[in-house]
């Protein structure tokens, strides 16, 4: 495959819709206002595990405004499916976790129906609950594959052996918590039923995966199901599926005869939208005096709920990072009493990585070599586990870019000898990998009789600037100035189109793209360019080429280096600098793209220092479910951070030459950041987040 030549795009142009958000005209979920709307407040369960015994629904219907109370003996019966099970909302008495969805009270207002839901009495029938991930749980099994459809566990050679015969071996177990996945917008969808079927405004990173849910749960043709999204502020992966909320508002708005508005609170994210699992993994690395590896463990535990199975892939990165003859890679899964794990940003990668990386820079101490020595010299030539060739690695360029750039040259590697007064400084670093996907999906490119062109695709823009790039990559494919060329996203009534998810969006969208323009092209090659009245339209459908692609190992590569200082006294670790040096294909918008990645470099610093979602064992629920207690990354713990990349030709991923950008900011940076506390203090935490308390009791 060759690219196509795109004077548009490599460009650091601004966004096309840059004008409408900064006045406010770019409309989110919430923001529809369809005549005659009811809102909708849902009902969390108190209990972590139980029944629903009773509700008194009487006694809230008799307050000033309320339409209804709904829950499981009331409520429209939904079809049933194969699909998510935590989709069959009310639909049985049964109470999987603390936070599931009860019941949910419409009202006239907003502050009618909260009123109510907080008075709504539900009494339950409690049984013991356990929701705490441990090593050794005796619910820990083999699930039959890991997300999306990985084999859960691999294996090569002789591990066991090979670690035991190995002069160096580094045997040692990380853990990440619990994190929840918090854009800015917060879910909220917007319902109306009308003879034509059900019209949905929801902030979703992809209307046609939405529209794919819902309607069989309805017992709707999916063509009786239309969804609008045309902004949406921010998923990370929360939004990429349909959630409870969603089928909520939709059978809400149906039982009561009118358009609702349902809003899921910050707090309530907590418990309905999604959130990385906690994971505890240990890592075995074996390797000669030379630091070549000879074996490679990889192991982990996750969680998920009892309602559903979502077994995250946290050690397949590790198939394809390193060389070792011998290897390991497995994952258990324990169901609690829990809500239901989902996606967030770099899912597997994000906490594997840590993982692997922090072992890889205790193995470089081990055998006194440098970090980045360690990694060049265990640089594979054919991806170790598939045997396939990789269409382009250049992990090995990232890192001596990166050293040059950071001033790794002269780093003593002795820990905790660097002082500036009472601050401890040190460096790390550590490498980043997502893979590299490219999913059907289909385009329609229309000449319009006036000169202009319209390109519609039910893509999604996160905020991530898809809708930009997007109208570049068509107006290059057009041959066309850009302010000729309208881009439509955003509706499931549009071609349908792969979810903003799993990097694979502007891959996936763009291909499509391209292909619908050419098909104009030729179309009015055809006719001298002449465009008739009524227009001129050429569609694509990308299954086919996506499918026929040659099977090369592909993925985007990384490195992250890091500036930590520790306060010797209070334990606080502070980033000074953080340096992201990314080979990701062709990058088609610097500006966008530098946003991509230093933004997931900022939630990986996040990750490292502050992200922790906290159980309470005693009630099952996460104590911290909001912005006071859960802390994410601001500004000002951001104090010098830089991403950069290096020129990568890979023909053959699509006809842009692209690579997902989205994710790989993120993975790699918590291990860059811990690695870096190691080395200022001589402290090596390998429990996230990196909170000052373990670096004080771990100088005591």
């Amino acid at each position: 495959m060759t690219t196509v030549a795109m004077p548009n795009v490599g460009s650091a142009l601004d966004r096309v819709d840059g004008l409408e958000k900064v006045t406010g005209r770019a409309r989110y979920a919430y923001e529809n206002f369809p005549a005659d709307l009811a809102y909708a407040v849902p009902v969390q369960a108190t209990i972590a595990r139980g029944e629903i015994s009773a509700v008194d629904v009487d006694a809230v219907l008799q307050l000033p405004g309320v339409i209804a109370a709904i829950w499981h003996a009331n409520a429209p019966r939904l079809a049933p499916r194969n699909g998510d099970p935590e989709l069959a909302v009310l639909q049985s008495p049964r109470v999987a976790y603390r936070g599931q969805y009860v019941a949910v009270v419409v009202a006239e207002t907003l502050e009618s129906a909260s009123e109510a839901a907080r008075l709504l009495r539900v009494r339950y029938d409690a049984d013991e609950h356990d929701v705490e991930l441990r090593p050794g749980h005796p619910g820990l099994y083999r699930p039959d594959h890991v997300n999306p459809y990985f084999p859960t566990d691999t294996e090569q050679g002789d591990p066991d052996a090979a670690l035991a015969a190995a002069p160096v071996v580094v045997d040692a177990t990380y853990s990440t918590p619990a994190e929840h996945n918090n854009p800015m917008e917060p879910h909220a969808t917007v319902a109306v039923w009308d003879a034509e079927g059900l019209t949905l405004y929801d902030s979703t990173q992809g209307v046609s995966n939405i529209r794919g849910a819902l309607a069989p749960l309805f017992g709707l043709p999916p063509g009786s199901v239309r969804v609008i999204s045309p902004h949406v502020g921010g998923g990370f992966g929360a939004k990429a599926r349909a959630h409870p909320h969603v089928v909520l508002a939709a059978l809400a708005a149906k039982q009561v005869g009118r358009p609702v508005k349902l809003a899921v609170t910050r707090q309530q994210m907590f418990a309905v939208t999604g959130y990385r699992t906690p994971t505890i993994q240990r890592v075995r690395l074996g390797a000669d005096a030379d630091g070549r590896l000879t074996a490679i463990v990889h192991e982990a535990i996750e969680q998920s709920s009892t309602v559903a199975e979502f077994a995250e892939q946290t050690t397949v990165p590790t198939r394809m990072m390193y060389a070792a003859p011998h290897r390991r890679t497995t994952h258990r899964l324990v169901r609690l009493d829990v809500p239901t794990p989902s996606w967030m940003r770099a899912p597997g990668e994000a906490p594997g990585m840590y993982a692997l990386e922090s072992a890889m820079d205790e193995l470089a101490i081990a055998c006194r070599i440098d970090p980045i020595e360690l990694r060049i010299r265990n640089e594979p030539d054919v991806d170790p586990e598939s045997g396939r060739p990789f269409s382009s690695r250049n992990l090995v360029a990232c890192l001596r870019e990166g050293a040059r750039r950071f001033g790794w040259a002269g780093r003593d590697p002795e820990p905790g000898i660097r002082r500036e007064g009472r601050l401890l400084v040190g460096t790390g670093v550590a490498a980043s990998t997502f893979p590299v996907y490219r999913m059907p999906s289909q385009a329609t490119a229309r000449a319009e009789p006036g000169g202009g062109f319209t390109v519609r695709i039910a893509a999604a823009d996160i905020g991530t600037g898809a809708r930009t790039v997007l109208t570049q990559i068509a107006a290059d494919a057009l041959d066309a100035p850009m302010d000729r060329v309208r881009v439509e996203i955003g509706d499931s009534a549009l071609p349908p189109a792969w979810v903003a998810g799993g990097s694979a969006g502007t891959a996936s969208w763009g291909t499509a793209v391209v292909r619908a323009c050419e098909a104009l092209m030729d179309a009015l090659h055809g006719r001298a360019d002449d465009v008739p009245p009524e227009g001129l339209e050429a569609s694509a459908d990308t299954t086919q080429e996506v499918r026929a692609q040659r099977r090369f190992a592909q993925h985007a590569f990384g490195a992250q280096f890091a500036e930590v200082a520790v306060d010797m006294d209070t334990g606080e670790a502070r980033v000074r600098r953080l340096l992201g040096v990314f080979a990701a294909g062709r990058i088609l918008n610097p500006k966008t793209a530098r946003s991509q990645l230093i933004g997931g470099m900022t939630m990986g610093l996040s990750m490292a220092l502050l992200e922790e979602s906290v159980m309470d064992h005693e009630f099952g629920d996460y104590l911290n479910h909001d912005f006071a207690q859960y802390h994410v990354a601001a500004s000002a713990d951001v104090r010098d951070i830089d991403a950069v990349w290096i020129e990568e030709d890979d023909p053959g991923l699509n006809p842009m030459g692209s690579k997902g950008i989205g994710e790989i900011g993120i993975v790699g940076t918590a291990a860059a950041i811990a690695n870096a506390v190691h080395h200022a203090t001589g402290i090596r935490v390998r429990d996230l987040p990196i909170r000052l308390d373990k670096i004080v009791h771990g100088a005591i």
